[in-house]
């Protein structure tokens, strides 16, 4: 490229502000993410119960979040929730706002993998009187996992590339970084440019590694 429209000297000197930034671009997904298996796990037990009084209100939960904009939730977390008297920091409100809104979509592909173990899984476990807990964990989540793998692994790539959002309530992650780099130095070109090679570099490792784990999995 021309000196004129890319400066790569520009580009090497910011390289280290927006490493940081994608370091912790990858903090928050992970840990966002992580929170998402959690409570998708949760939400999805819950709707498979025989109780309606527990499967209604985790189905209302779940088809409300996946209905909403998570720039509306995290707005809701940020601006509103401090008017009730609960007030989160940026980076709370945000990874939090991820969790929530991911954990209704990971709860069907769970709901989906558990609907797939034979019901004659469940048969022996009862008949091994085992209780449900024990059951799940021995039995059911075992086979439920392995075929879901490669859809909760879309999920976290869909996760961080979503991270640009939180730039809305003030989370500096790496979006915003390179925006506020070309506030500061009116050039956008190389900030946006690295930016988006961060998060091409980084979706395809993960895409890797979890086609990699997906083959650890895989039944003989």
């Amino acid at each position: 490229m021309e000196a004129g429209f890319f400066d790569w000297q520009f580009a090497l000197q910011i390289l280290p502000q927006l490493l940081q930034a994608s370091i912790n671009t990858i903090g928050i997904t992970l840990l966002a993410f992580a929170l998402a298996l959690v409570l998708g796990l949760l939400l999805a037990v819950l709707r498979r119960a025989p109780q309606r009084w527990l499967s209604w209100p985790a189905t209302a939960v779940i088809e409300f979040i996946r209905s909403t904009p998570l720039l509306i939730q995290l707005y809701f977390l940020y601006y509103v929730l401090p008017e009730f008297g609960l007030t989160l920091s940026a980076l709370t409100a945000g990874t939090l706002g991820l969790a929530l809104h991911y954990a209704c979509y990971t709860a069907e592909v769970y709901r989906a993998g558990l609907d797939a173990v034979p019901r004659g899984q469940w048969e022996a476990a009862k008949a091994l009187s085992l209780n449900p807990w024990h059951a799940y964990r021995g039995i059911v989540l075992p086979q439920a996992i392995r075929p879901i793998v490669p859809a909760l692994g879309n999920y976290l790539i869909a996760m961080f590339k979503d991270t640009p959002v939180l730039s809305a309530i003030t989370v500096v992650e790496l979006m915003l970084q390179a925006k506020n780099i070309g506030s500061l130095t009116f050039r956008y070109i190389e900030p946006i440019t690295l930016a988006g090679l961060f998060f091409l570099v980084i979706s395809l490792v993960v895409a890797l590694l979890v086609r990699q784990l997906e083959t650890r999995l895989r039944l003989p």
